[in-house]
């Protein structure tokens, strides 16, 4: 087989990478070993068991099995894979991207990171985008296998940015819990500039891990930026898209919410003896008195009192300086859930709006509500404007292709929220903007002309943007609103219960209904390798004859991307039998064995 060492005596350890090409190598047996090795790290680093974690991370590193799934991350799954860094070097071929798992070991050297800069949605600011190089992805990929496990661990339970299995809607979930039976003042801010200004020496204190890793993530902060052609030194902050960074950010911003809670335990003590009869206010009953829920570098801070509200926002002020980092002014203001204070009730977090409003059928006197912000509406309907108005030369069919997925993208995000009337007030304004489009294009024509040409009969809907063909335009208001469950606790992905990430995948609100219901039929798993999905993994649905235009339920399956990669010529596409049940009291991620053939040597 090509590129196999002539050594026969060296370890298989370090000939496995070299024994296989890219296509034939058992990736469902090398993600199996890996999970169990993040399993442990996860579980010795909840049991504070710092020795273990840092033996299974230095075996994992060392791992050839890791560095594979690694190199397959950045080279293959990740959807930026074509992004070119310093180097120039963008997508790879498969005996390059083995190449490239057998030289990602650890380094204190880094190669300066790309900057472009993109513009923010929906505004005329910009934002700067690092771009890694390949090689330095890989390692960071690397790294964050055995990195994440440990701080899932870690973690706070009210922190829901950029963590596996969490997501904004979780959040605003838990801004529901908080505020659904009391009103608040509310602390809604936002750091400046956290992905830029973090301190190094602080972060890698308390990344608090062993020299040689602490050396890798020192030599990516200090990389340095190549701009055009002029080099900027980093003296603080991680590169916004880098693999590691979101990580790295959480890392920083750990503690925030117990140390604030520490810190306001006399406070927090005296407000809820002042609303209890029996005058007893035990700290752990207090610190639950007070809200401080972070998505990434936004959150808010809720309780009942405002003079503890402005103590918490002095002390996290302070606690901020201490990692290098501030709040934003024109992003931060205390404002109140029901109360008019200096402004409207309420307050936007995440593109809701949660506030509650006076109400007789309430015994509370009061209902929370949280829907779509107003800033929102506007943004997604300039942006319908803007594309209605860029193809008003093209076909009915290309404006329909352009639309839908921005029309099912926006509705699902907001699926979860109190939007049923916003909902039909996007679908009305969506469609007196389509109107316009059509009247512009036929100036000549008459009412009744126009709408038998591009309007429709479909189902109850007596005017769907719909072509004679039968390719139509999906409204806003077709999406029914349905409550998102938040995730339980300090739960993670690592924790092995694939049952409960499986279910939790398919109820997300951004997931497809038709790939949930492949997820659901599929048991979770995936057709082609029947390893469970895990939450980050990229799902593609599969055309089993190849015939896109047969969407037949018998006709689909859910694949990985990189089994789909190998299903469509890019790779063996293997089909595994079913030949064993799946191991879940383990907590590893099941792999049946391909048919035929014998076992090929253990890959580490």
């Amino acid at each position: 087989m090509e590129g196999r060492l002539a050594d026969s005596g060296s370890n298989v350890m370090d000939r496995a990478p070299l024994r296989y090409e890219w296509d034939s190598i058992p990736w469902p047996r090398l993600e199996r070993m890996v999970f169990k090795l993040q399993k442990r790290i996860y579980r010795a680093s909840q049991l504070g068991d710092v020795k273990l974690v840092r033996k299974l991370q230095k075996l994992l590193l060392k791992s050839n099995g890791a560095k594979l799934l690694a190199t397959r991350r950045v080279t293959q799954d990740n959807r930026g894979k074509k992004t070119a860094g310093v180097d120039g070097v963008a997508a790879l071929q498969p005996n390059d991207r083995l190449a490239l798992a057998g030289r990602i070991g650890l380094t204190g050297r880094s190669k300066p990171v790309r900057r472009v800069w993109i513009p923010k949605p929906g505004k005329t600011e910009r934002r700067p985008l690092g771009i890694p190089t390949m090689e330095d992805r890989a390692r960071q990929a690397l790294v964050k296998l055995a990195l994440e496990p440990q701080w899932e661990a870690r973690f706070e339970p009210n922190s829901y940015g950029f963590r596996p299995g969490r997501s904004c809607h979780d959040a605003i979930e838990a801004i529901f819990g908080a505020i659904k039976n009391k009103n608040a003042f509310v602390l809604d801010a936002d750091i400046s500039g956290c992905f830029d200004n973090i301190n190094h020496t602080v972060l890698l204190e308390k990344l608090d891990t062993f020299p040689t890793l602490r050396r890798a993530a020192k030599g990516w902060l200090e990389a340095g930026v190549l701009e055009g052609a002029v080099f900027h030194e980093t003296k603080g902050g991680t590169p916004q898209g880098g693999v590691i960074s979101p990580l790295l950010a959480n890392i920083a911003l750990h503690g925030m919410e117990h140390d604030t809670k520490e810190a306001l335990d006399a406070d927090l003590r005296a407000a809820m003896r002042r609303d209890r009869k029996d005058g007893k206010a035990s700290k752990q009953f207090a610190a639950m008195q007070i809200s401080i829920i972070r998505y990434a570098d936004d959150f808010v801070v809720l309780h009942k009192d405002r003079d503890v509200i402005e103590k918490a926002k002095a002390h996290i002020e302070m606690w901020l300086k201490s990692v290098g980092l501030e709040l934003k002014p024109s992003k931060t203001r205390v404002s109140h859930t029901l109360e008019s204070i200096d402004g409207k009730p309420g307050f936007q977090f995440l593109g809701f709006e949660a506030r509650q409003y006076r109400s007789r059928n309430n015994k509370l006197g009061y209902k929370t509500l949280i829907k779509p912000s107003k800033e929102a509406v506007k943004r997604h309907l300039q942006i319908i404007r803007q594309e209605i108005r860029s193809l008003r030369g093209a076909p009915q069919a290309a404006v329909i292709r352009q639309l839908n997925p921005i029309v099912k993208g926006w509705s699902r995000y907001y699926v979860p929220s109190v939007a049923r009337k916003t909902f039909e007030y996007v679908s009305h304004q969506t469609h007196w903007k389509l109107w316009r489009w059509a009247r512009f294009r036929h100036p000549h024509k008459g009412h009744q002309w126009i709408k038998r040409k591009y309007f429709r009969i479909h189902g109850k809907d007596q005017w769907r943007f719909m072509t004679h063909d039968g390719v139509f335009l999906m409204r806003q208001s077709e999406h029914a609103v349905k409550r998102h469950v938040k995730v339980e606790g300090t739960r993670s992905p690592y924790d092995g219960n694939w049952v409960y990430w499986c279910a939790r995948r398919g109820r997300y609100p951004s997931t497809q209904p038709r790939v949930a219901e492949l997820l659901k039929r599929q048991g979770g798993r995936c057709s082609s390798c029947n390893l469970y999905f895990h939450v980050d993994d990229l799902l593609e649905v599969h055309h089993r004859n190849g015939d896109h235009f047969n969407s037949a339920r018998s006709n689909l399956e859910l694949l990985h991307g990189h089994c789909h990669d190998n299903a469509h010529g890019r790779g063996v596409y293997v089909k595994h039998q079913v030949g064993e049940e799946p191991d879940d009291s383990k907590g590893s991620r099941p792999v049946l064995e391909p048919s035929g053939g014998g076992r090929p040597p253990p890959l580490r």
